[in-house]
Protein backbone atom coordinates (compact mmCIF):
# COMPACT_ATOMS: atom_id res chain seq x y z
CA UNK A 1 0.00 0.00 0.00
CA UNK A 2 2.55 2.45 0.75
CA UNK A 3 5.12 1.73 -1.98
CA UNK A 4 1.94 1.50 -4.48
CA UNK A 5 0.35 5.16 -3.08
CA UNK A 6 1.15 8.55 -5.26
CA UNK A 7 1.32 11.63 -3.96
CA UNK A 8 2.16 10.60 -0.32
CA UNK A 9 2.37 13.07 2.55
CA UNK A 10 5.88 13.79 4.00
CA UNK A 11 5.25 11.11 6.77
CA UNK A 12 4.25 8.74 4.84
CA UNK A 13 7.25 9.26 2.66
CA UNK A 14 9.39 8.63 6.20
CA UNK A 15 7.99 5.83 6.40
CA UNK A 16 8.61 4.15 2.80
CA UNK A 17 12.16 5.16 3.40
CA UNK A 18 12.35 3.32 6.56
CA UNK A 19 10.91 0.30 5.11
CA UNK A 20 13.21 -0.03 2.21
CA UNK A 21 15.84 -1.30 4.62
CA UNK A 22 13.90 -4.53 4.87
CA UNK A 23 12.98 -7.40 3.29
CA UNK A 24 9.30 -8.59 4.68
CA UNK A 25 6.19 -9.98 3.18
CA UNK A 26 2.81 -8.74 4.46
CA UNK A 27 -0.01 -11.46 5.07
CA UNK A 28 -3.46 -10.59 6.20
CA UNK A 29 -5.55 -12.56 8.29
CA UNK A 30 -8.60 -12.85 9.31
CA UNK A 31 -9.32 -11.73 13.02
CA UNK A 32 -10.67 -14.56 14.06
CA UNK A 33 -7.88 -16.47 13.01
CA UNK A 34 -5.57 -14.12 14.60
CA UNK A 35 -5.09 -16.19 18.14
CA UNK A 36 -1.69 -14.55 18.79
CA UNK A 37 -3.04 -10.58 18.47
CA UNK A 38 -6.15 -11.75 20.68
CA UNK A 39 -3.74 -13.27 23.24
CA UNK A 40 -1.35 -10.59 23.50
CA UNK A 41 -4.62 -7.99 24.14
CA UNK A 42 -5.74 -10.23 26.95
CA UNK A 43 -2.59 -10.13 28.80
CA UNK A 44 -3.20 -8.82 32.02
CA UNK A 45 -1.21 -5.20 33.20
CA UNK A 46 0.70 -5.95 36.63
CA UNK A 47 1.35 -2.68 36.88
CA UNK A 48 -2.59 -1.39 36.52
CA UNK A 49 -2.77 -0.81 39.88
CA UNK A 50 0.69 0.44 40.99
CA UNK A 51 0.52 4.27 41.55
CA UNK A 52 3.14 6.96 41.30
CA UNK A 53 2.82 8.71 45.28
CA UNK A 54 2.62 12.41 43.96
CA UNK A 55 0.67 15.81 46.08
CA UNK A 56 -1.46 17.01 43.92
CA UNK A 57 -0.44 20.50 42.69
CA UNK A 58 -3.13 23.15 44.42
CA UNK A 59 -1.60 26.41 43.28
CA UNK A 60 -2.54 28.34 40.11
CA UNK A 61 -1.12 31.26 38.88
CA UNK A 62 -4.80 33.25 38.76
CA UNK A 63 -6.25 33.81 42.34
CA UNK A 64 -9.80 32.47 41.03
CA UNK A 65 -11.03 30.53 38.00
CA UNK A 66 -14.62 31.44 37.18
CA UNK A 67 -16.79 28.29 36.03
CA UNK A 68 -17.80 28.31 32.77
CA UNK A 69 -20.82 26.45 31.73
CA UNK A 70 -23.20 27.18 29.17
CA UNK A 71 -27.37 27.92 30.52
CA UNK A 72 -26.20 27.64 33.99
CA UNK A 73 -27.98 29.69 36.21
CA UNK A 74 -24.96 30.48 38.67
CA UNK A 75 -22.26 30.86 36.15
CA UNK A 76 -21.89 35.40 36.20
CA UNK A 77 -22.86 36.89 32.58
CA UNK A 78 -19.45 37.79 32.11
CA UNK A 79 -17.07 34.84 33.37
CA UNK A 80 -16.68 33.88 29.53
CA UNK A 81 -15.39 37.48 29.41
CA UNK A 82 -13.61 37.86 32.47
CA UNK A 83 -11.28 34.33 31.91
CA UNK A 84 -10.44 35.28 28.64
CA UNK A 85 -9.17 39.00 29.66
CA UNK A 86 -7.31 37.61 32.83
CA UNK A 87 -6.04 34.00 31.68
CA UNK A 88 -6.22 33.41 28.25
CA UNK A 89 -8.83 31.02 28.63
CA UNK A 90 -11.34 30.57 25.41
CA UNK A 91 -15.09 28.35 25.68
CA UNK A 92 -14.12 25.15 24.11
CA UNK A 93 -17.10 23.52 22.46
CA UNK A 94 -18.42 26.38 20.39
CA UNK A 95 -18.91 27.33 16.48
CA UNK A 96 -17.07 29.47 14.49
CA UNK A 97 -20.11 32.02 14.01
CA UNK A 98 -20.36 32.19 18.00
CA UNK A 99 -16.12 32.10 18.72
CA UNK A 100 -16.57 35.22 15.95
CA UNK A 101 -19.15 37.15 17.95
CA UNK A 102 -16.99 36.09 21.32
CA UNK A 103 -14.13 38.24 20.23
CA UNK A 104 -15.85 41.08 18.69
CA UNK A 105 -17.85 41.74 22.04
CA UNK A 106 -14.23 41.01 23.78
CA UNK A 107 -12.88 43.96 22.20
CA UNK A 108 -14.86 46.30 24.78
CA UNK A 109 -14.03 44.62 28.00
CA UNK A 110 -10.87 44.89 29.76
CA UNK A 111 -9.12 43.43 33.23
CA UNK A 112 -7.65 45.00 35.68
CA UNK A 113 -7.53 42.72 38.88
CA UNK A 114 -9.48 42.02 40.21
CA UNK A 115 -12.86 43.19 37.90
CA UNK A 116 -13.78 43.15 34.68
CA UNK A 117 -14.76 46.78 33.32
CA UNK A 118 -16.49 47.69 29.78
CA UNK A 119 -16.08 50.81 27.61
CA UNK A 120 -19.42 51.82 26.39
CA UNK A 121 -20.51 53.68 23.38
CA UNK A 122 -20.57 57.11 25.54
CA UNK A 123 -16.72 56.47 26.35
CA UNK A 124 -17.91 56.08 29.89
CA UNK A 125 -16.30 52.75 31.48
CA UNK A 126 -18.00 50.65 33.66
CA UNK A 127 -17.40 47.91 36.18
CA UNK A 128 -19.43 44.67 35.07
CA UNK A 129 -21.41 43.31 38.26
CA UNK A 130 -24.04 40.38 38.76
CA UNK A 131 -25.46 38.76 42.10
CA UNK A 132 -25.77 40.37 45.18
CA UNK A 133 -23.89 42.93 44.16
CA UNK A 134 -26.29 43.55 40.96
CA UNK A 135 -29.26 43.63 43.51
CA UNK A 136 -27.52 45.90 46.31
CA UNK A 137 -26.78 48.48 44.01
CA UNK A 138 -30.66 48.47 42.42
CA UNK A 139 -31.88 48.63 45.53
CA UNK A 140 -29.75 51.74 46.73
CA UNK A 141 -30.30 53.09 43.27
CA UNK A 142 -34.31 52.66 43.95
CA UNK A 143 -34.61 52.76 48.04
CA UNK A 144 -31.42 54.50 49.43
CA UNK A 145 -31.75 58.06 50.83
CA UNK A 146 -29.42 59.29 47.59
CA UNK A 147 -31.47 57.27 45.35
CA UNK A 148 -34.24 59.76 44.12
CA UNK A 149 -34.18 59.47 40.23
CA UNK A 150 -36.75 60.19 37.73
CA UNK A 151 -38.81 57.24 36.79
CA UNK A 152 -39.16 55.00 33.69
CA UNK A 153 -40.95 57.12 30.66
CA UNK A 154 -38.83 60.15 31.64
CA UNK A 155 -35.70 58.36 31.67
CA UNK A 156 -36.46 56.42 28.33
CA UNK A 157 -36.55 60.13 26.91
CA UNK A 158 -33.05 60.01 26.84
CA UNK A 159 -32.53 57.70 24.54
CA UNK A 160 -34.97 59.02 21.92
CA UNK A 161 -33.12 62.39 22.32
CA UNK A 162 -35.78 64.77 24.02
CA UNK A 163 -38.54 62.40 23.56
CA UNK A 164 -38.16 62.22 19.24
CA UNK A 165 -39.44 58.76 18.37
CA UNK A 166 -40.93 59.50 15.02
CA UNK A 167 -39.70 61.36 11.76
CA UNK A 168 -42.91 62.74 9.35
CA UNK A 169 -41.83 63.14 6.10
CA UNK A 170 -43.33 64.94 3.31
CA UNK A 171 -41.50 65.22 -0.36
CA UNK A 172 -42.93 67.31 -3.43
CA UNK A 173 -43.96 65.17 -6.51
CA UNK A 174 -42.43 67.57 -8.83
CA UNK A 175 -39.36 69.02 -7.26
CA UNK A 176 -38.66 66.09 -5.13
CA UNK A 177 -37.65 68.32 -2.48
CA UNK A 178 -37.85 66.71 0.83
CA UNK A 179 -38.81 68.21 4.46
CA UNK A 180 -39.28 65.91 7.62
CA UNK A 181 -39.59 66.50 10.95
CA UNK A 182 -38.29 64.67 14.58
CA UNK A 183 -41.51 64.50 16.73
CA UNK A 184 -42.55 62.57 19.94
CA UNK A 185 -45.61 61.47 18.80
CA UNK A 186 -47.27 61.08 15.81
CA UNK A 187 -50.98 62.59 16.37
CA UNK A 188 -53.17 64.87 14.36
CA UNK A 189 -52.42 68.14 15.96
CA UNK A 190 -48.50 67.56 15.08
CA UNK A 191 -49.32 66.71 11.61
CA UNK A 192 -51.49 69.52 10.74
CA UNK A 193 -49.03 72.29 12.74
CA UNK A 194 -46.16 70.82 10.14
CA UNK A 195 -48.30 71.36 7.56
CA UNK A 196 -49.26 74.71 8.51
CA UNK A 197 -45.43 75.17 8.61
CA UNK A 198 -44.99 74.19 4.89
CA UNK A 199 -47.69 75.97 3.73
CA UNK A 200 -46.35 79.49 4.89
CA UNK A 201 -42.73 78.62 3.19
CA UNK A 202 -43.82 77.21 0.13
CA UNK A 203 -47.67 77.64 -0.65
CA UNK A 204 -50.89 75.12 -0.09
CA UNK A 205 -50.28 72.37 -2.93
CA UNK A 206 -53.10 70.88 -4.99
CA UNK A 207 -53.43 67.91 -3.06
CA UNK A 208 -51.74 65.94 -0.29
CA UNK A 209 -51.43 62.09 -0.73
CA UNK A 210 -51.27 59.71 2.26
CA UNK A 211 -51.43 56.54 3.97
CA UNK A 212 -55.11 55.94 5.87
CA UNK A 213 -53.17 56.14 8.93
CA UNK A 214 -55.33 57.98 12.15
CA UNK A 215 -53.02 60.52 12.50
CA UNK A 216 -54.05 61.59 8.21
CA UNK A 217 -57.77 60.50 8.77
CA UNK A 218 -59.27 62.72 11.50
CA UNK A 219 -61.93 65.39 11.39
CA UNK A 220 -59.19 68.27 12.52
CA UNK A 221 -56.93 66.88 9.33
CA UNK A 222 -59.79 67.42 7.02
CA UNK A 223 -61.15 70.79 8.48
CA UNK A 224 -57.67 72.05 7.64
CA UNK A 225 -57.01 70.64 3.85
CA UNK A 226 -60.82 72.16 3.51
CA UNK A 227 -59.72 75.17 5.02
CA UNK A 228 -56.81 75.64 2.69
CA UNK A 229 -58.49 74.10 -0.32
CA UNK A 230 -56.38 71.11 -0.50
CA UNK A 231 -57.41 67.75 -1.70
CA UNK A 232 -56.96 64.46 0.45
CA UNK A 233 -56.16 61.32 -1.68
CA UNK A 234 -55.71 58.44 0.28
CA UNK A 235 -52.82 55.63 -0.90
CA UNK A 236 -54.54 52.03 -0.62
CA UNK A 237 -52.79 48.38 0.76
CA UNK A 238 -52.99 46.48 -2.40
CA UNK A 239 -51.54 49.69 -4.33
CA UNK A 240 -48.96 51.05 -2.04
CA UNK A 241 -47.61 52.75 -5.68
CA UNK A 242 -49.76 55.65 -4.71
CA UNK A 243 -47.22 57.03 -2.04
CA UNK A 244 -43.83 55.20 -3.47
CA UNK A 245 -42.25 58.66 -3.59
CA UNK A 246 -42.30 58.66 -0.16
CA UNK A 247 -41.67 55.24 0.69
CA UNK A 248 -38.42 55.51 -1.11
CA UNK A 249 -37.30 59.26 0.46
CA UNK A 250 -37.93 56.98 4.17
CA UNK A 251 -35.93 54.27 2.98
CA UNK A 252 -32.99 56.95 1.79
CA UNK A 253 -33.50 59.01 5.15
CA UNK A 254 -32.99 55.67 7.32
CA UNK A 255 -29.80 54.52 4.70
CA UNK A 256 -27.83 57.49 5.59
CA UNK A 257 -28.95 58.19 9.09
CA UNK A 258 -27.55 54.49 10.20
CA UNK A 259 -24.20 55.75 8.42
CA UNK A 260 -23.96 59.05 9.85
CA UNK A 261 -25.16 58.14 13.60
CA UNK A 262 -22.81 55.60 14.42
CA UNK A 263 -22.58 54.03 18.04
CA UNK A 264 -24.61 56.60 19.56
CA UNK A 265 -28.13 56.17 17.66
CA UNK A 266 -29.20 58.82 20.72
CA UNK A 267 -28.48 61.39 18.13
CA UNK A 268 -30.33 60.80 15.16
CA UNK A 269 -32.81 63.88 15.38
CA UNK A 270 -29.79 66.20 15.50
CA UNK A 271 -28.50 64.39 12.16
CA UNK A 272 -31.68 64.89 10.39
CA UNK A 273 -31.09 68.39 8.62
CA UNK A 274 -27.44 67.33 7.64
CA UNK A 275 -29.74 64.26 5.95
CA UNK A 276 -32.14 66.62 4.29
CA UNK A 277 -29.50 68.46 2.96
CA UNK A 278 -27.71 65.97 1.44
CA UNK A 279 -31.37 64.79 -0.28
CA UNK A 280 -31.71 68.77 -1.75
CA UNK A 281 -28.29 68.87 -2.71
CA UNK A 282 -28.22 65.63 -4.23
CA UNK A 283 -28.40 65.12 -8.44
CA UNK A 284 -31.86 63.89 -9.33
CA UNK A 285 -31.94 62.23 -12.79
CA UNK A 286 -35.41 62.40 -13.19
CA UNK A 287 -35.87 66.35 -12.75
CA UNK A 288 -32.13 66.83 -15.05
CA UNK A 289 -30.94 69.21 -11.45
CA UNK A 290 -31.07 69.29 -7.68
CA UNK A 291 -34.39 69.84 -5.63
CA UNK A 292 -32.79 72.76 -4.34
CA UNK A 293 -31.93 74.38 -7.81
CA UNK A 294 -35.21 73.89 -8.90
CA UNK A 295 -36.60 75.49 -5.35
CA UNK A 296 -34.62 78.21 -5.49
CA UNK A 297 -33.32 78.69 -8.87
CA UNK A 298 -29.68 78.67 -7.86
CA UNK A 299 -27.21 75.97 -7.00
CA UNK A 300 -26.12 75.15 -3.43
CA UNK A 301 -23.53 76.53 -1.83
CA UNK A 302 -21.25 73.53 -0.15
CA UNK A 303 -18.93 73.47 2.77
CA UNK A 304 -16.90 71.58 -0.21
CA UNK A 305 -17.10 74.32 -2.76
CA UNK A 306 -15.34 76.73 -0.27
CA UNK A 307 -12.17 74.58 1.16
CA UNK A 308 -11.54 73.55 -2.49
CA UNK A 309 -11.87 77.05 -4.10
CA UNK A 310 -14.70 77.26 -6.18
CA UNK A 311 -15.00 79.89 -8.45
CA UNK A 312 -17.83 81.85 -6.86
CA UNK A 313 -15.83 81.07 -3.22
CA UNK A 314 -12.76 83.03 -4.77
CA UNK A 315 -14.83 85.74 -6.48
CA UNK A 316 -17.42 86.31 -3.31
CA UNK A 317 -14.70 89.16 -1.92
CA UNK A 318 -14.88 91.15 -4.74
CA UNK A 319 -17.98 91.14 -6.12
CA UNK A 320 -20.13 93.95 -7.04
CA UNK A 321 -23.65 93.83 -5.20
CA UNK A 322 -25.25 95.24 -8.79
CA UNK A 323 -23.58 92.65 -10.97
CA UNK A 324 -24.79 89.84 -8.74
CA UNK A 325 -28.53 91.65 -8.34
CA UNK A 326 -28.74 91.43 -12.16
CA UNK A 327 -27.58 88.12 -12.47
CA UNK A 328 -30.04 86.89 -9.69
CA UNK A 329 -32.59 88.60 -11.24
CA UNK A 330 -32.51 86.55 -14.70
CA UNK A 331 -31.85 83.65 -12.75
CA UNK A 332 -35.50 84.13 -11.38
CA UNK A 333 -36.53 84.58 -14.59
CA UNK A 334 -35.31 81.78 -15.45
CA UNK A 335 -36.55 79.19 -12.97
CA UNK A 336 -40.28 79.01 -14.42
CA UNK A 337 -38.70 77.55 -18.11
CA UNK A 338 -36.78 75.35 -15.38
CA UNK A 339 -39.70 74.26 -13.73
CA UNK A 340 -41.60 73.80 -16.91
CA UNK A 341 -38.78 72.08 -18.39
CA UNK A 342 -38.08 69.35 -15.29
Amino acid sequence: YLFAKKDAKARLLRWILLLQEFDFKVIDTHGSENYAADHLSRLENPYENVFDPKEINETFPLKSLNKVAHKDPSTLWYADLANYHAGNFIIKGITSQQKKKFFKDARHYFWDDPYLFRTCADQIIRRCVAGKEDIDILNACHSGPTGGHYGASYTAKKVFDSGNKYILVAVGYLSKWVEAKALPKNDARVVVKFLKSLFSRFDTPKAIISDQGTHFCNDQFSRVMAKYGVTHRLSTAYHPQISGQVEVTNRGLKRILERTVGENRASWSDKLEDVLWAFRTAFKTSIGCTPYRLVYGKACHLPLKIEHKAYWALKHTNFDLKTAGDHRKLQLNELNELRDQA
